[in-house]
Formats: structure tokens, sequence, C-alpha cells
């Protein structure tokens, strides 16, 4: 089995369409380890606040297979396929570490180059698995965290349906295997 780590973000009714894809990826992977969700501006464009937060999950399907999984999720989320990058989106599922795999095949480049310079994206990776090292650069998510300068990115803790995490789901737990 690997560990996969995804990040989910959306600006566009975040609660709601945060909501179908994390019931989705449920129904797909079994039981899932959830950040925190955090609120924070959108970058690269104008446009409303995101929520993000990362999801983790053990699996037996191949990093493609992941993929066509997320990009389902994301047309069951109303994101055509062909979404503008830098543009207000309903669902936006990236997968930022499958095992210690590392591809730089195009449109699949893992570890996630974003990881490390996004803090919507590593701070909820340090939140829920502090110790992962990164493939590349031999440092846990805690020492990448700590080490990060956010500068002016502010992101705020907020609850998903008036909690912090799914009922499906244990916040400080690894992913267990659910399929």
């Amino acid at each position: 089995m690997t560990v996969v780590y995804v990040a989910a973000g959306s600006n566009v009714e975040p609660e709601k369409y945060l909501s179908v894809a994390l019931r989705a990826l449920a129904a797909a992977y079994g039981p899932l380890t959830l950040s925190p969700a955090y609120r924070n501006q959108a970058v690269g464009f104008s446009g409303d606040d995101f929520i993000n937060l990362v999801v983790g999950f053990h699996t037996e399907e191949t990093v493609a297979e992941v993929r066509q999984q997320l990009q389902k999720i994301e047309a069951a989320c109303d994101r055509p396929p062909n979404a503008a990058k830098w543009a207000p989106r309903t669902m936006d599922l990236d997968i930022l570490l499958y095992g210690d795999l590392v591809s730089n095949e195009p449109g699949l480049v893992i570890p996630r180059p974003d990881l490390v310079k996004r803090p919507y994206m590593l701070k909820p990776m340090a939140d829920i698995a502090p110790d992962v090292i990164h493939p590349t650069l031999g440092k846990t998510m805690r020492q990448l965290w700590e080490s990060f300068n956010a500068g002016e990115h502010s992101m705020v803790e907020v609850l998903l349906d008036g909690e912090p995490t799914s009922p499906r789901s244990d916040p400080r737990r690894p992913p267990v295997s659910g399929r």
C-alpha cells in the first residue's frame, strides 16, 4: 500500500464542493486523514478566497490511476476538464506526494513543486504528516514548514460543516487501509 497526500481546494461554493470531493475520496479510498481546512486569498489571480486542506489515504492504485480518479472527482464537482489554471474553480485536487515516488512526467510532477512554495499546501501537509520526509529535499514536512516564510499570505483555519474534519477521519492519525 502506498500513502498518498492530495491537496484539495475550492473558491466557488467551497464548502459544498469540498464536501462532495471528500465523500467521493472516502468512497474510493476508505478512511481519510484530513488536515484542518484553511481560508486563504487566491494566488495568481483576483478572486474569492479559497478553502484548502490536505487529504491522506492508502491505496494500491498506480499514480496514474489515482490521478484519473481525482480528475473524475473534479468533474463530479462541476470542474471542466480543461479549466484555466489561474482562475476560480469548484475543485482542485493535486497529488502532493505518492509514497516516495519522484516523477517528472509532463502533467505528473511528483513531489508537487508547489508543495514547498505555497503555505496553503505545506501547512496542512505538516499538520497531518509532520514526520514525512520530502523525497527530494530530505527534510520532514515539519522542518520545511518551520523554515517557510509565509510572508503576507495569511491563512485562517475554518470549520467545514461546523466540524474541524469529516466524521470519517481522525486529523492526527495516519491513513489506514479501508478498501
